[in-house]
């Protein structure tokens, strides 16, 4: 390892950040990471905070989980590779099949379609989702609806029903067919409906609207996260998702749910689909499925989705899709591990009871601080804070002030993240109580500079 000089010296010179300008990176140097015990992370200059953003929502279970290490390791010794494609297959990924197949049942999951992370499970179920409507002769079936402020990854298909332009704009035009209907987001929405079980049935007409207008038989999927994550954390009413399901069910319509961010216990329930009592046809799974130990990702299919696929006899089933590192053995038995010490230790129990307290700190914060116009969550670790810089008209917060609220955050405690207007927090899902207090605070600091 190069010495503190040396890494500083040549922070981000070699190499560009993802979402961010490289520019912006020269002038304003990343935080050097270099090690994390727990829920907290250490910078190159030894300053040790919580981690609030849990690496980048996956790092569930914290980052001194010995069984996931430990099984990476007898993998790697054991079978550090091999490939899943047609005629072979190794014995981590067919116990990790069957260990998801009993995971997911309540969601009517049967089958999974393993991937290297959560945008390459997005573009799989999109493109499973046109063969499935291909193989039963409704070939026509090939556009996508979404919603505005959902995020899907950043592959092309992802992109295209991706609902934020800041992951649009500048590589356009994107995949044809991609269309988007307002989100259930209280806040800002084209209809100034504040109350979210009127709001979830005017988008829900909406949905029916844009059916109607497109076709019911020209849309192959609508994809949507269960609780809107990187756009803002942005929870729907309890109605939304059946109300989806209902209206995509009656058209004919697969129902894919992303739940890169919201599977295994983030929202207080095990899935996020299962939090609203909702069977989708595909769930996208990624991020906590090997804690963020290793890129690993997995699409879980309904059986009946599965069945139609494994009845053709028209060749039209055959996958003509898949990743070098599809099923990574190495990855598989990090899964394994992951899953069992997940269910042990019940994250989503800790996450709903450790959320509440979260929210509830927030909700003290908005009454001290002027320049917090929203606070969103409320269903487990999954919270926002959206800053303004007058509540009355909501208008934007320059970028200067959510910075400078985040820096002194991180100097006070706790690392946050910023995404445009919001300050986002998905800490590790085996935080404690003294935990929320410290992040909360770092928070009160940060805000408190802010508004001086």
């Amino acid at each position: 390892m190069k010495d503190s000089n040396f890494l500083k010296e040549h922070n981000a010179r070699s190499l560009w950040h993802p979402m961010a300008h490289p520019a912006d990176s020269l002038a304003n140097p990343p935080t050097i990471v270099t090690g994390a015990s727990g829920v907290r992370i250490r910078d190159i200059d030894g300053h040790e905070v919580v981690d609030g953003v849990g690496g980048l929502w996956n790092v569930n279970l914290g980052y001194s989980c010995a069984p996931v290490k430990q099984a990476i390791s007898r993998q790697l010794d054991q079978l550090p590779y091999y490939s899943i494609f047609r005629g072979t297959s190794n014995d981590a990924v067919i116990e990790l099949g069957e260990e998801l197949r009993g995971f997911f049942a309540p969601d009517g999951m049967g089958r999974a379609f393993f991937t290297s992370g959560g945008s390459d499970s997005v573009e799989t179920a999109l493109r499973l989702a046109r063969q499935y409507h291909k193989i039963r002769g409704q070939e026509g079936r090939s556009k996508y609806l979404s919603l505005k402020k959902g995020y899907h990854g950043t592959h092309t298909g992802g992109a295209s029903v991706n609902g934020n332009a800041n992951f649009r704009t500048q590589y356009e035009p994107l995949l044809p067919g991609c269309f988007h209907i307002p989100a259930p987001y209280t806040y800002r929405n084209p209809f100034n409906e504040t109350d979210p079980e009127r709001l979830a049935a005017l988008c829900l007409q909406a949905l029916e609207d844009e059916i109607a207008f497109q076709g019911a038989g020209t849309i192959a999927a609508f994809i949507m996260e269960p609780v809107l994550g990187a756009g803002g954390v942005i929870p729907p009413h309890e109605s939304f998702m059946p109300g989806v399901r209902e209206i995509c069910t009656r058209n004919g319509i697969l129902l894919i749910a992303d739940e890169v961010i919201t599977a295994f216990g983030r929202t207080g329930s095990w899935t996020g689909a299962r939090h609203w009592g909702v069977q989708p046809d595909m769930m996208c799974t990624a991020k906590a499925i090997t804690n963020g130990y290793f890129p690993f990702g997995a699409v879980m299919l309904s059986e009946a989705i599965a069945e139609t696929f494994e009845k053709d006899t028209s060749g039209k089933a055959a996958i003509g899709h898949g990743y070098t590192y599809s099923g990574h053995p190495v990855g598989a038995a990090a899964a394994l591990a992951c899953l069992a010490e997940t269910l042990r230790l019940k994250v989503n129990e800790n996450a709903a009871a450790r959320g509440a307290e979260m929210m509830a700190g927030l909700q003290v914060l908005k009454d001290r601080f002027e320049v917090i116009g929203d606070v969103r969550g409320g269903h487990g670790l999954m919270n926002a804070l959206e800053l303004v810089a007058d509540r009355d008209s909501k208008a934007a917060i320059d970028k200067a002030t959510i910075a400078r609220v985040q820096e002194v955050a991180y100097q006070s405690g706790a690392m946050v993240r910023v995404s445009g207007n919001n300050i986002i927090l998905s800490p590790p899902l085996v935080l404690t109580g003294e935990d929320v207090q410290v992040i909360l605070s770092a928070l009160e600091a940060g805000l408190g500079a802010a508004s001086a």
